[in-house]
Parts: C-alpha cells; sequence; structure tokens
C-alpha cells in the first residue's frame, strides 16, 4: 500500500481524538499531507471512526480530487476535501488538519463570536484570534473558498459559522494540540461571557504581537521546509534493491580467472572493474544539496534527542568513563579526530567484518572503517595471519631493506601500471607533503593550486582552503604565513578560476602542481562532474603543471586501478594511504612516472641536483609492507571493492527510499563504497556566501553531530554523521538491518 505512514497518521489522530471524546460516530474529518507530493491522506466519507483502518485511509490531489489506490477499501474521500486542498495550497507549513464538531467551540459557531487574544499560549499557538468563517453549506466549494481566504492570515484555528472548527498544525500532533486547545479556550471564553458579560479583557497588544512573532517564525521555517524543497528521488516500495551478496557470488563463480597474471600492467585491474556501477548525476545532485542549504535545519525532535543523550549516559557509561580519563593526558581526549562524536567519544574493545564492539558491550554497524583503510572489512583474518609470519620471521622493522618493500611496489604497479616507481612513507600527509616537495623538485617552479574545501592532510602547506572553499588560511593556526605563501585555492568545480590561477602564476615563476581529489572534495562531498579530471588534466598540460591525484581515500577502494583507472585519467603523481596497508599502521606513499619519481632517491641515488629529502625510521617497514602486499592480493582474489561497492549501492538506494517516504530534505547518493547523506548541508556553505556561512555555520555543524549521535545511539557508526565507508563485510543482510536502524531514526525527525 502507498503513503502507509501517513494514512498511519490520520488513523492514529482520529484514535486519540475519539479516545479524548472530540470525535463521535462519523462527524468531522481528518488529514495528513503525504511528504514530497501533491496529496493528502484524509478520511473517508460517513465512516465510523471506532472502525476506521489504514486501507480505508483515502489519498486526494491538491485539486481535491480522489486518487484511488489498490487498498482495496474503495471508499469515498470525506465530502470536505476541498476545503483540506485548498488549505494545503495555502499554506506549506500546514501539514496536518483537524476538522471537528467539539461543543463548547461549536456553542461559539452558533454565537458566530470570533474568540479574541484571551492568554499568550492562545495566541502563539493559534493565533491573533479564533476568528469566525462566514457560514457556507458543508461540502461545498463556497466553504473551501471560505476557509481559504481566512487560514492565509498565518492563523491555526478557526471557528466555521454554523458548522465547526478548522485546527491546522506542523504536524499530526500539533494539530490534535491546538484543536484540544481550542476547546480549552472556549470552555474559558464562554464562562467569561456568560459570568460578567462585556468585561471580557484581553492580553495586551504588545505581548499578542510577540507570541504572535513567534508562531510566524514557525509557520516561515516549516514551510520554507517545503517551498525550497526539491521533488525527492522516487524509489517505488516493491523496486527490489542493489545485492552485494548477489555480486560476491557471481565474482566467487569466476574466482578462477582471477589467478591468472595479466599480460600487461592494469589489464587486470579494468577486467576486475569498478566500485562505482553508476556515476552521480552530479548536476542534480549538485542541486538538492543546494536546496538543502536554502532550508532550515531539520534534526530530530527535542523528546527524540533528549532520548538520545540519555543512551549515552546510561548506556556508555564505561566509555565515557575511559575517555574522561583521557583527557588528563590526551589533548581533547582521543588521539585521532576521526574518534571523536557527539556527545563524548566511544572507547571499542573488538572490531571484526561489519561490526564494532564498545567497553560497554554495545555492538554497532560499523561504516566509519577506521576512516576508509578496511575494504576487506575490520580485523580481516587470511591477512592477519600471513603478516604474523613475516612479523615473526622479521619482526615490525629492521632499518634495512626487506623484499616486501619491493613486493609492495611491484603489486601497486600492477594494478596502477601509472605508478612506474613508488616511495612508501608513513602517512597521507607525509605522502602530500613529499608529492608537492618532489613537484617542486622536479619542474623547478614553486606555486601549488588546490581545490577549496579539499582535505589533504594536516601540512603547512596544504592546511589551506580547509573544509570550507574560501578560506584560504582561516582554520590554519599556528603556521608561519610563509609557509602558505606559494598554496592558492579554485572553488570547486570552477574550471574558469582554476585557469586563472593557472595564468597569475605564469607571472610568479609558473605552477609545480595542481593537487586534486579525483572524487571530489572531502572523498565527493562536493562531487565532481564526470569529465572533470580529464579538463583537469588538460590544463596542466597547457601550463606545465603537474597533476597529482590524492587517492588517500579512492585508491583500491574505487577499484584496484584506484580513481585514476575508472576515470581513464593518468596523473602524473599519485598519493596513496589508508588502503595501501590494509588497516595497518604506517599507510602513505607517493608513486608516479619514473623520472619525476627520480628525485625521491634514497642515499645517494637521487636525481642529480634535484634530489629531496623525504624519509622515516619506520617508512616502508616490513609490518606495512607486508600488510598492503597481502590486503591487494586478497582485495584482488575476492574483487572486494566491487562487493563493496554493491554495498554501497544497496545502502544509497535503501537511503533515497527512506528519505522519499518521510518527505524529508536529506541527500543521499554515492560513489561506489563511498557513501554520503547529508542532513545539514553544513560541508556545502562557502565564503562565496559568507553572512550565510558565520549566521549557519555552527547550526548546521551541530545538527549533523546530532544526527551521528542518534545514529550511534541506534547501532550505527558514520564519519561525523555525513558520510559512511561500506566493505566487502556488508552483506545485503548487515544493509538492510542498517536501513532499518535508519528507519527508526528518520521517524524521529522533527515534522514526521
Amino acid at each position: 500500500m502507498e503513503h502507509r505512514m501517513s494514512r498511519q497518521h490520520v488513523v492514529d489522530m482520529c484514535r486519540t481524538m475519539l479516545d479524548r471524546g472530540y470525535l463521535k460516530a462519523t462527524e468531522g474529518n481528518v488529514s495528513v499531507r503525504i511528504p514530497g507530493h501533491r496529496l493528502y491522506a484524509v478520511t473517508p466519507s460517513n465512516y465510523d471512526y471506532d472502525r476506521m483502518r489504514v486501507e480505508d485511509i483515502c489519498v486526494v490531489d491538491f485539486d481535491g480530487r480522489h486518487v484511488p489506490d489498490d487498498s482495496g477499501a474503495g471508499l469515498a474521500p470525506s465530502i470536505e476535501c476541498g476545503m483540506h486542498a485548498n488549505i494545503y495550497r495555502e499554506r506549506p507549513d500546514v501539514n496536518a488538519i483537524v476538522h471537528t464538531h467539539q461543543p463548547y467551540a461549536s456553542a461559539l459557531a452558533f454565537l458566530r463570536k470570533p474568540i479574541p487574544a484571551l492568554t499568550d499560549e492562545q495566541v502563539r499557538f493559534l493565533g491573533k484570534q479564533v476568528a469566525i468563517v462566514d457560514y457556507a453549506p458543508s461540502g461545498t466549494g463556497f466553504l473551501a473558498k471560505n476557509v481559504q481566504k481566512k487560514v492565509a492570515g498565518g492563523d491555526n484555528a478557526f471557528i466555521i459559522a454554523n458548522h465547526g472548527i478548522v485546527a491546522l498544525g506542523t504536524d499530526p500532533d500539533r494539530a490534535v494540540f491546538n484543536m484540544a486547545l481550542l476547546e480549552k479556550v472556549s470552555i474559558a471564553y464562554l464562562l467569561a461571557l456568560t459570568t460578567e458579560a462585556g468585561k471580557v479583557y484581553t492580553i495586551p497588544a504588545p505581548i499578542r504581537e510577540i507570541a504572535f512573532g513567534k508562531l510566524r517564525a514557525d509557520e516561515k521555517r516549516i514551510a520554507a521546509q517545503i517551498t525550497q524543497a526539491v521533488e525527492p528521488l522516487r524509489v517505488p516500495a516493491g523496486e527490489e534493491l542493489p545485492s552485494a551478496d548477489t555480486t560476491a557470488a557471481e565474482i566467487a563463480t569466476a574466482g578462477a580467472a582471477a589467478d591468472a597474471a595479466p599480460d600487461t600492467a592494469g589489464a587486470e585491474s579494468a577486467r576486475l572493474g569498478y566500485a562505482i556501477s553508476e556515476y552521480p548525476d552530479v548536476p542534480d545532485v549538485m542541486r538538492r544539496l543546494k536546496a538543502l542549504v536554502a532550508q532550515p535545519v531539520r534534526g530530530l525532535r527535542h523528546d527524540a534527542m533528549l532520548d538520545v543523550l540519555n543512551h549515552f549516559e546510561t548506556k556508555c557509561r564505561a566509555s565515557k568513563e575511559i575517555t574522561e580519563r583521557a583527557k588528563r593526558r590526551i589533548p581533547g581526549g582521543v588521539q585521532h579526530n576521526l574518534a571523536f562524536n557527539y556527545p563524548f567519544p566511544l572507547a571499542v574493545d573488538k572490531a571484526e567484518g561489519a561490526h564494532l564492539v564498545d567497553r560497554d558491550g554495545n555492538v554497532y554497524i560499523d561504516f566509519l572503517q577506521a576512516g576508509g583503510p578496511t575494504i576487506l572489512g575490520s580485523n580481516y583474518g587470511p591477512v592477519n595471519e600471513q603478516v604474523a609470519e613475516v612479523v615473526r620471521a622479521s619482526g615490525p622493522v629492521t632499518g634495512l631493506f626487506h623484499e616486501y618493500e619491493l613486493k609492495l611496489a611491484e603489486i601497486i604497479h600492477r594494478y596502477m601500471p601509472h605508478i612506474e616507481m613508488y616511495r612508501a612513507l608513513g602517512s597521507g600527509t607525509e605522502a602530500v607533503m613529499a608529492a608537492v616537495r618532489g613537484a617542486r623538485a622536479f619542474t623547478g617552479k614553486k606555486m601549488v593550486i588546490k581545490l577549496g574545501g579539499a582535505y589533504h592532510g594536516w601540512s603547512d602547506t596544504m592546511v589551506y582552503g580547509l573544509r570550507v572553499p574560501g578560506t584560504y588560511r582561516m582554520n590554519a593556526k599556528g603556521i608561519p604565513f610563509g609557509a602558505t605563501s606559494r598554496t592558492r585555492e579554485a572553488f570547486p568545480h570552477d574550471l574558469g578560476q582554476l585557469k586563472r590561477k593557472l595564468i597569475e602564476n605564469r607571472l610568479r615563476g609558473g605552477t609545480a602542481a595542481v593537487v586534486v581529489e579525483p572524487v571530489g572534495p572531502e572523498s565527493g562531498t562536493r562531487p565532481v562532474p564526470r569529465d572533470y579530471n580529464a579538463r583537469v588534466r588538460e590544463l596542466c598540460d597547457e601550463f606545465g603543471a603537474l597533476l597529482i591525484f590524492d587517492e588517500v581515500v579512492t585508491g583500491f577502494r574505487v577499484g584496484l586501478g584506484g580513481a585514476a583507472g575508472y576515470f581513464g585519467v593518468t596523473p602524473d603523481l599519485t598519493v596513496l594511504g589508508k588502503a595501501v596497508s590494509g588497516g595497518y599502521p604506517m599507510a602513505g606513499g607517493v608513486g608516479g612516472r619514473a623520472d619525476i619519481m627520480a628525485v625521491f632517491g634514497s642515499g645517494l641515488d637521487g636525481k642529480s641536483g634535484a634530489h629531496i629529502q623525504v624519509g622515516g625510521t619506520l617508512s616502508a617497514n616490513p609490518l606495512s609492507c607486508a600488510a598492503g602486499y597481502f590486503a591487494i592480493q586478497e582485495m584482488a582474489r575476492t574483487n572486494a571493492p566491487v562487493i563493496a561497492g554493491r554495498a554501497g549501492d544497496r545502502l544509497t538506494r535503501g537511503l533515497q527510499r527512506l528519505i522519499d517516504r518521510y518527505g524529508l530534505p536529506y541527500v543521499a547518493y554515492n560513489q561506489g563504497s563511498i557513501v554520503h547523506l547529508e542532513c545539514s548541508g553544513v560541508m556545502l556553505l562557502d565564503m562565496r556566501n559568507p553572512l550565510k556561512l558565520f549566521k549557519e555555520n555552527k547550526a548546521r555543524k551541530r545538527l549533523m553531530e546530532q544526527m551521528g549521535a542518534a545514529y550511534a545511539a541506534h547501532g550505527i557508526i558514520t564519519l561525523a554523521g555525513s558520510r559512511m565507508y561500506t566493505s566487502m563485510a556488508d552483506t545485503d543482510e548487515v544493509i538492510d538491518d542498517a536501513l532499518d536502524r535508519f528507519d527508526r531514526v528518520f521517524a524521529l525527525v522533527e515534522g514526521v
């Protein structure tokens, strides 16, 4: 049955009012707006409320026409459906309507006496006064028009002459509350009239205006969630979701072919395919993200948020205790930014496959996956066993050359042939630093351009335009001005601005490199068009700059060939991290063309006149190199990136279905196993609209943190409440379990 949730709301409202004595037999009618559609659910005509079922509720469009469906009841909608339609068209803030013939308000309907502003509570929720709607016969277009004229003023309760009342609400609960408040006010007003006729005092006009101002503010806020929204993606309830299990079974069946050595480097990664089954429609995604940012924030109801915080206080006490202790010895209480979540960090004791277990024994579905490196799933046994054998023989580090340094470089070249040589380092941050230094040494130029909002580690040079495009050094403390004097940023998607920066830099001695995240800044939070990287490649060739792909996240996660293989664009240098060591520490490195990589030569082997100094005692240690080699080998054997990508497809499509069902402004999209769920759009703010950035940044960031906490309280770990990484361990059963949990969270959102 379509629109079951909205129909259920109507039934629940009827039950509540029936229990409280506001409805009797078949009098009155109730409706609820269907989120994301120009439709509403309404009670059927002349039908006993005590027998009302979900399938009895009718669906009507905003022109007042019945929309029959396959529910099987075949009942006609209320004769007042034209009145309901007119109200929904006129007032986008109204999501539920109650029309009753309750006794005390009906007495005023017979007297045709409006209720003045008696209390600030009345004005705050009902309006400046409870006006009288001119008489017209029931069920006629005349009555519908009379009501429409009155509701345009912004009030939420009206008395219909010689008929009954209409109460409006931003949600079903509020509509019922307003109806009950109207009856309470009607009783008080009638008693006042009969006690001392002509001596009923109203609240002072200034108080009335303040209270009514709050009502109008709510009206504008809720209305903006509809008027500034875009039509949601329609995902039919019966649509079969993409299946990671089916993909895994197909890969296992064809697994023998994967053992065959490829004829040429790169051939095998092309044969294995990529995690991205369908690249996002970037213009549509950006349109939806901009619509999200244009609307007021929409998070959990206050009572629901209190329940979330209570969950942490009562169910996560061991985590709170140890992280409070940690604050005495660790700045902020955690060693890594990923470990912080609102209201306090969770301490994990066990990780395996798709799940985490904290110190209190709470089990979570793990969509953080350590920030992305564990494509095989956490704590993957086959890799652990092989790494243990290497460590037993050599220990974790020797200080001298070890064969797995070579094996890692060879297997990287096997799947990413554009990486002719590879230099292992300690982290993605180190690798970016080395790549920038190498580009400057090779080209003899000094300027570097990055995209605003992108994260390339925390080095002095690259903490620039961090997360928020156009902020330059605003997020950089403790860094001398000279360190960023030769770094520039261009706004995402703006190839024209990138070209202008390249022209400007040519006058300053030229651009050494352009550094990009190939799927877009912050792992695709601002996804780039499909042809974007190819066009950046053309600009780099035109201006003699090197193109550096930061594939710390996308390397191996998008596929064994990386984002370079997927997009068919060859960078000059590639930065790897995270997955390059399969989740083990010291995960980072830079690789690329042999002539460029010659500047990284160790010892005395560097390119004459251009040797750069990079290194680290623990870089390229046997533990990390062996872990990377075995992890890549296992990813190829199982084709984990593609399986993880299908899990991401299933999760994303399921989230889109939930967003549609609940009529939320949220945006879900994915690039394979990188899944984005934007609820606040804080990452879309930038300095092109600085007033909005400074006004809304804190509120939108707070909402993102609160939603992340709500997901965690329902057993889902995400990255900052807005990004998720799926792995090979995410079976269809795991994803469906996660979708059930997201369903429960979305049901707690304000206005649902």
